[in-house]
């Protein structure tokens, strides 16, 4: 399908659409880009897409063209609604601009997943190129969601490309964290594309990358996610210590937590994998329980 609006630049000048730190934004101009982005989920023509940030509708214009059944799109400013409704008259309406903060709202109720079967949708995809300011916040949102399979069937975002990797590191590298394991413990991700940083307006100081993420099913699912969490942030809060030593306080005997979990004292956050990670949340439980 082709682009029945005029080009990005044409329209960031109508509406004097200058990208504002405070809403963390930098507008991706090159249709061909966001295209390219666009595809990675697959087939989204049964599919409602979910979008944060949308700005002046870059990204949002290219769903649209890619055939997605469609796309409901948060945008916390005022400044972009106007450019946002010229896209949704433009596509027949299968645009939805709802204004607010992401990390607020019910994505479930908004995008009416309970009437999927009378609107003809299958899936719901979230598809973004996250604001740099609430990115990280947002991706642990969707990745902590007590009910697991979780409302949607894949995460296709845009991340500054450090995050990005940390988000897919491996353990025994230095990118590999809570982010990490977080992401792995019940999906799998990939770097899906790097983008430059002269791909955006205004270009910003280190280069992008989008991650693809299909939750599955969990290592564990006996973990207890609360636990997992707490595990893991208190173990990476002092990622240069022992373990013996950044996990410390976390209950009265902690040499005896990691070695009932089948680690050494001596090792260090970013050597645990995930697994490791999951059975060390475990022995934990247990021990709060009086279990162990």
């Amino acid at each position: 399908m082709n682009d029945p609006l005029p080009p990005l630049r044409e329209v960031i000048r109508e509406y004097d659409l200058r990208a504002k730190k405070s809403f963390g934004q930098n507008f991706l101009l090159d249709l061909n880009l966001t295209r390219r982005i666009a595809r990675i989920p697959g087939d989204l023509s049964k599919a409602v897409v979910y979008e944060v940030g949308p700005g002046p509708g870059g990204l949002t214009r290219a769903l649209l063209m890619e055939d997605a059944g469609r796309v409901l799109s948060v945008e916390m400013d005022k400044r972009c609604l106007p450019a946002l409704a010229d896209v949704s008259t433009a596509f027949g309406d299968r645009l939805t601009v709802v204004e607010g903060d992401a990390l607020q709202i019910n994505e479930p109720e908004v995008l009416g997943l309970s009437d999927t079967q009378s609107s003809g949708v299958t899936e719901a995809h979230i598809v973004s190129n996250l604001p740099y300011n609430v990115g990280t916040q947002l991706l642990i949102k969707w990745l902590t969601l007590a009910d697991w399979k979780p409302w949607y069937t894949s995460l296709t975002l845009m991340f500054q490309r450090e995050v990005a990797e940390r988000i897919v590191a491996k353990p025994g590298t230095k990118a590999y964290g809570r982010l990490s394991v977080l992401a792995q413990w019940r999906g799998q991700v990939k770097i899906a594309m790097k983008v430059p940083a002269a791909a955006f307006t205004p270009p910003p100081k280190v280069e992008s990358a989008v991650i693809h993420y299909r939750p599955s099913e969990p290592i564990d699912a006996d973990v207890k996610l609360g636990d997992l969490e707490k595990v893991v942030e208190k173990a990476f809060m002092q990622r240069r210590k022992m373990l013996r030593a950044s996990l410390k306080g976390l209950v009265p005997d902690t040499i005896s937590l990691i070695e009932a979990a089948g680690l050494e004292p001596t090792q260090r956050a970013e050597t645990v994998s995930v697994e490791q990670f999951v059975r060390l949340a475990k022995v934990y439980r247990r021990t709060l329980d009086g279990t162990a």
